[in-house]
């Protein structure tokens, strides 16, 4: 499917990639990894066409519709389900084509572009951009609201469901996590891992990856090296190359001890019995992969604080929120030095709002907060990055902080975070978004907080930051609360977790796969809910019709019902014989065979068919959901 030979890319004078050769196949999902600044970006560009090789080449096979997520949104008038459906390019031709032919009464033309629209899934397209956008945090009255009324982050949800409405055979998404919550990375990671053609996703997070990459591509040095294989294969193959160093033997000694101290305070008692099993993993997953970061170029830790007073903060039936508006009430919450929380809970339940009456940003409504009158706060927020002075150099940004610090501690202190050298003294407004986090995070760090808040905190970061953070985090003697949608920072540095939901916080007893099935329980709860409330059905069970009647529109409710039925028996049978197909292809896929050099042209042919199956197989499940809620709302008896 993608091809580069000897493909050499370049941004400015600099050489990003260098005399590179990879070949991708049909039906891959590949992961592109490395550190910030290897060219993953750029790589992207190339494969678009929107960028020449300065050397060699990279092509994609002829005729591959390919998805992309814009990086701008135009303030349209437009309601956000349109705007997602728009991502269906030949879905809306076929309805301008429609309408014109419905105007000049081409009955041919009509009946042909019907045909086409049910070959594509058409009449199910609306059900399907919808689902979309639920899954990405839009509730139902959302979905109609003009695209300008939506802020930046949103309005890059609403470019990624435009892109995944597309049907494409090629899908590159270059960091989709960034501006989702928790909720809405488990759905998209769901979505990615049933999509039928192949695709190329830049991330960060290592548990998305995990979970919808085969294969990962690792930039590094101007060079890039395909493995078979997601993330956690790719470390443990890449750790097998390189040699262990006395320092980082130093830092995964420090995370082992800690790990372990976990498992023997908690691995008797029932509460934390899942999160200690999910440490044992974690631990014996560490002894082969610590070596990976061995020459990263972060390497921090949080000063010990002056006071470590017990406990930091109480609330005593707090209501939380804003005026007029209580967000959550009732919290009864107490946090101690060396706790680590995690926040769960849906989008929009109230988990930043908690974080903010934490940090003391907003007044509780009522109730009795006591904060210790040494208690000193960290927080980083989401916004954080859009308060630093753009004029001002990272060093200034410290100095106001600690204007009696010395030039080299603060140059020291900055050289953990890689601002070395005059990058330390140079204006923050050209800075990368991951730059400007890291800074951020400096400034937070530098003020030696007994009380850590953290809300998304590794937006922007890269894999090797993202791991000092976790590291420096092992060590760190102050109490933390945490909202991020990184499931591996979760895991890693938190021993309890609380359930922010329903207007309320609690403790969540489970780890984050119970939590991945408590909101899928819930998803299915409202989903009946929703079909309970719904007004009942022309002639069903309404006691004023007289027997006649009530004969007549039985009658007439099994005319509408029949074509439904079969409409649905159809696609079963469909989709059944589709899953036979994919069985055989899977069976040849599976031999040695087909992998020699003189079945190359086999190999493709194969892979394309199997493409195309999984392409089919996709839009009679989303024809077939349609069909059967319509089957179900109209043949379910209503309460009278």
């Amino acid at each position: 499917m993608i091809t580069a030979s000897r493909l050499t890319l370049r941004r400015g004078a600099r050489a990003l990639l260098q005399d590179v050769s990879f070949t991708i196949h049909a039906g891959w999902r590949v992961g592109v990894v490395g550190r910030n600044g290897t060219g993953k970006s750029t790589l992207f560009a190339a494969i678009l066409g929107e960028l020449a090789a300065d050397r060699g080449d990279i092509g994609v096979l002829k005729g591959t519709a390919i998805a992309t997520v814009a990086q701008e949104t135009p303030a349209l008038p437009d309601a956000a389900l349109d705007y997602a459906l728009d991502g269906d390019a030949e879905l809306r031709e076929l309805e301008r084509r429609l309408q014109a032919a419905e105007a000049a009464h081409d009955a041919a033309r009509i009946g042909a572009i019907h045909e086409r629209l049910h070959a594509i899934g058409g009449y199910a397209a609306r059900a399907r951009a919808a689902r979309l956008l639920h899954g990405l945090g839009f509730a139902p009255e959302e979905q109609e609201r003009p695209v300008s009324s939506f802020s930046g982050g949103w309005r890059m949800r609403l470019n990624l469901a435009k892109a995944l409405m597309c049907r494409s055979d090629l899908l590159l998404l270059d960091e989709p996590t960034n501006h989702l919550d928790l909720d809405a990375v488990i759905w998209l990671q769901d979505w990615l891992t049933s999509y039928p053609g192949t695709l190329l996703v830049i991330s960060h997070d290592r548990e998305f990856l995990d979970a919808v990459t085969t294969h990962t591509l690792h930039l590094e040095a101007q060079s890039a090296t395909l493995y078979t294989g997601n993330y956690s294969q790719f470390e443990r193959q890449r750790a097998e190359r390189l040699t262990l160093q006395a320092a980082a033997y130093t830092r995964q000694q420090k995370q082992i001890a800690h790990l372990q101290s976990f498992i023997n305070r908690f691995k008797a008692k029932a509460s934390k019995a899942t999160q200690a099993q999910s440490r044992v993993k974690q631990l014996e997953r560490m002894q082969l992969v610590a070596n990976v970061h061995a020459d990263s170029e972060f390497s921090f830790e949080f000063p010990t604080p002056e006071r470590l007073p017990s406990p930091l903060l109480r609330f005593d039936g707090v209501a939380a929120g804003y005026p007029g508006k209580t967000v959550l009430q009732g919290l009864k919450l107490l946090v101690a030095p060396g706790e680590r929380i995690g926040l769960l809970g849906p989008n929009g339940a109230g988990k930043s709002t908690l974080v903010r009456t934490l940090a003391g940003e907003l007044a509780p409504l009522s109730g009795q907060v006591m904060r210790d009158p040494y208690l000193r706060v960290g927080y980083f927020a989401q916004h954080q990055l859009e308060q630093l002075d753009p004029k001002a150099s990272p060093i200034l940004h410290l100095r106001r902080i600690d204007p009696a610090a010395g030039e080299q501690a603060l140059r020291d202190f900055l050289g953990g975070f890689n601002f070395r050298g005059d990058r330390a003294f140079e204006a923050v407004a050209p800075f990368s978004g991951g730059e400007k986090a890291r800074l951020a995070l400096a400034m937070v760090v530098y003020r030696k907080p007994n009380l850590l808040l953290l809300d998304e905190p590794t937006n922007h970061l890269d894999l090797d930051m993202r791991h000092a953070l976790e590291t420096a985090l092992l060590d760190y003697a102050g109490a933390v609360v945490i909202v991020s949608h990184d499931r591996h920072l979760l895991t890693a540095a938190c021993d309890e977790l609380w359930l922010v939901a329903e207007g309320r916080c609690r403790k969540f007893e489970g780890d984050l796969g119970d939590y991945a099935r408590w909101l899928a329980a819930r998803e299915a709860g409202e989903a009946r809910d929703a079909r309970s409330a719904a007004p009942p059905a022309a002639g069903q069970g309404d006691s004023r019709l007289s027997a006649k009647d009530q004969r007549r529109a039985s009658a007439d409710q099994r005319a509408a019902l029949r074509p439904l039925k079969d409409a649905v028996r159809k696609l079963e049978a469909e989709m059944a014989r589709l899953h036979e197909a994919l069985k055989g292809f899977e069976a040849q896929l599976a031999g040695e065979e087909i992998y020699l050099p003189e079945k190359a042209a086999g190999l493709k042919q194969l892979l394309q068919e199997q493409a195309g199956a999984k392409r089919r197989l996709a839009a009679a499940e989303d024809e077939w959901l349609t069909a059967s809620e319509k089957l179900h709302a109209l043949e379910s008896p209503q309460p009278t």
